[in-house]
């Protein structure tokens, strides 16, 4: 069965496939990701070329047939294509890593409206505000977290239940959650939490305003979430996008 399909897209990559077109993986509002290719992108002619490039929102019309694996994108126009991230190389690199997550763990033909605004709301950040990069990815990773099912707990005490965890060491354990100063002994720590980097945690968890934040406490959350995630999910591997920034 074959249907015409308007949606909204966030083009996720591309490469190039013969001599004039390209493969691209798109992120659309209503299908969820797909991978469509553009014929004669690559000519001098065409129009949808430089249309349809990493991280451009775009309107798109696409030729979905359900026997195939690789559908027909035929017309795109942008929405949006986010100048100020593509002129400032971190703002990009975490840009990327958002692409990254989004292309490694969310199946094709899921649609997950929900997500897909995260992703523009996201990169309209990157694109007009000026607080680091780094606290907005944060931000977002774990709403993206949350909203695969891997939600990043750190309310209360797994083991007893205390909520005032603002004062001490605390742990925090992949399986269980928190763990409180007095409790982290008693079980498995897969890494610990000083009071800089539970603040941080819960300004990102609550939308709290981050202030006084260390650059190395803010690469350091963004890199026990990952654990976190390799942890619960084996193909992941890691962000590429962020890997110059460790």
């Amino acid at each position: 069965m074959s249907a015409i399909l308007k949606t909204e897209a966030i083009v996720l990559n591309k490469i190039n496939y013969g001599d004039t077109s390209n493969i691209v993986n798109l992120f659309t509002k209503n299908e969820g990701m797909l991978t469509a290719i553009v014929k004669g992108a690559r000519s001098p002619k065409s129009k949808m070329g430089s249309v349809v490039d990493p991280l451009n929102y775009l309107s798109v019309i696409i030729y979905n047939k359900e026997s195939r694996d690789v559908q027909l994108l035929t017309s795109a126009d942008i929405i949006s294509h986010f100048p100020r991230i593509k002129e400032d190389y971190e703002k990009l690199q975490y840009a990327h890593a958002v692409l990254e997550l989004t292309k490694s763990l969310i199946p094709e033909h899921e649609p997950h409206e929900r997500l897909f605004k995260g992703i523009v709301r996201i990169l309209e950040l990157f694109n007009s505000s000026n607080n680091h990069s780094g606290i907005l990815f944060g931000r977002f990773f774990l709403f993206f977290l949350e909203e695969i099912g891997y939600e990043f707990q750190i309310e209360k005490c797994y083991a007893c239940g205390e909520e005032n965890l603002a004062a001490g060491d605390l742990a925090y354990n992949y399986d269980l959650g928190i763990l409180c100063s007095n409790c982290k002994n008693e079980h498995i720590q897969s890494f610990l939490i000083d009071a800089e980097l539970f603040r941080l945690f819960s300004c990102l968890k609550n939308n709290g305003i981050v202030e006084s934040i260390k650059i190395e406490t803010i690469s350091k959350s963004i890199n026990y979430l990952e654990k976190f995630l390799k942890h619960h999910v084996q193909n992941f591997k890691g962000l590429k996008s962020l890997q110059l920034f460790k």
